[in-house]
């Protein structure tokens, strides 16, 4: 029999997250091993509730939900996004007719891409960068192309590279920010920086805020279509993080700006949407209610909050690893950091190995930073959910596991 092949646009396409090394972790775990997995933003995982206030939404929304809604969603469920990103977040002036509820920004990644890139097309994501973008952008058969962001400046993106990586082939570019894996958020100067190469070179601007509420220490958020009402800005957000519901899959995206030069492109994403039917009614019933609850995440982000202080105690640890050759910018915002290891010192030429060696050593699983389109082999991504002395255990082990590493 003929063998069953692949797409070609699979060729490229890897998801480090839940790759080699997860399969190993369910390997250890399959053999009674317990292992410590700090690779994905799963809250409900680590003990972290479901929204009290959310309860009551839930169950009076069922019957509601047992039908299919509007293609975009339901219209309670826009209107309170509008209100969100227009009141709160200052986007301009923003309809109903502008939002589209997906299930998660996962889908909604893939339904953009879909419908924006034809094959060649080039797309600027940053480095590091959440892996779901690159895929997204393989698999509608565009070229993902990195731009750097400087550890050196905070993470923060540097323009000079995303001015030379622009082509006559560029048409789209995107910022993670808060930042995954990074866990910084950008600085309202570094956005308006990109945002004026995007006006100049007349690019799409793809806007992933998802952790736009999961952020501390008194920083500042600034969503692009706040400070670019002049351009045409699709935003991405939902509740999977800041509200404890990732398995919901309630994510949404935004159109704001200048539309009428994007109409072609709209109608496309209105054509898959209504090809989906719809997505998942029972998160969009909470989506009011959750909006409106920010006390629920904001005393997680405060001292004495468990997300506040599972990253201190992460940082304390690891600002002790320092003399084996660790390093790190301090993350404002999510649950990430992404430290640097000194990848000459251990020898480290495959991050891969090297979180393979420390799940089969430390069970411990952290994922590889050139899974996150980072060009070298010397960072790795720590989820930061586990409570703090479990979080800071975890950072002793790695400790532990450096003192006598050297990869073969």
């Amino acid at each position: 029999m003929q063998p069953i092949l692949k797409a070609n646009n699979m060729e490229r396409v890897r998801f480090d997250i839940n790759g080699p090394v997860y399969e190993e972790a369910l390997k250890l775990e399959r053999e009674g091993v317990r292992v410590l997995k700090l690779h994905a933003g799963n809250p409900a995982l680590f003990g972290f509730k479901f929204p009290e206030s959310l309860r009551e939404p839930l169950m009076n929304g069922i019957d509601e939900s047992a039908a299919y809604s509007n293609s975009k969603g339901m219209l309670e469920a826009r209107q309170a996004i509008v209100d969100y990103h227009n009141g709160q977040k200052g986007f301009p002036n923003v309809t109903v007719d502008d939002v589209y509820t997906g299930n998660g920004v996962s889908e909604l990644a893939e339904m953009l891409a879909t419908a924006l890139f034809n094959s060649g097309d080039e797309f600027l994501v940053p480095a590091p960068n959440y892996p779901l973008w690159s895929i997204c952008a393989h698999m509608a058969g565009a070229n993902p192309v990195n731009y750097m962001c400087d550890e050196q400046a905070g993470w923060m993106p540097d323009v000079s590279d995303i001015r030379r990586k622009i082509t006559s082939k560029t048409k789209a570019i995107l910022l993670v920010n808060p930042n995954n894996p990074t866990g910084v958020v950008y600085s309202k100067e570094a956005l308006l920086d990109v945002l004026q190469v995007a006006r100049e070179h007349n690019l799409v601007v793809i806007s992933d805020e998802i952790y736009d509420r999961i952020v501390m220490d008194g920083v500042e958020h600034h969503s692009c279509a706040a400070l670019a009402p002049d351009l045409f800005i699709i935003t991405m957000n939902g509740l999977s993080k800041s509200h404890i519901v990732c398995g919901f899959r309630c994510g949404w995206m935004v159109f704001s700006g200048p539309k009428e030069h994007a109409q072609s492109f709209i109608q496309a994403i209105q054509q898959i949407c209504a090809m989906r039917l719809c997505s998942n009614t029972l998160a969009q019933v909470i989506i009011p209610a959750a909006l409106a609850d920010s006390k629920y995440t904001q005393d997680m982000l405060q001292a004495g909050g468990r997300i506040y202080e599972q990253r201190q105690a992460t940082m304390d640890e690891l600002t002790k690893l320092e003399p084996l050759g660790v390093t790190f910018v301090r993350p404002s915002a999510s649950f990430y950091i992404f430290p640097k290891i000194d990848a000459k010192r251990y020898n480290i030429t495959d991050d891969s190995k090297f979180c393979l060696d420390l799940v089969r050593e430390k069970h411990i699983m952290l994922v590889n930073g050139t899974g996150f389109d980072w060009p070298n082999p010397d960072h790795v991504r720590i989820v930061m959910l586990p409570k703090p002395e479990e979080m800071a255990q975890a950072i002793r082990d790695l400790g532990d596991f450096l003192q006598t590493y050297h990869q073969a």
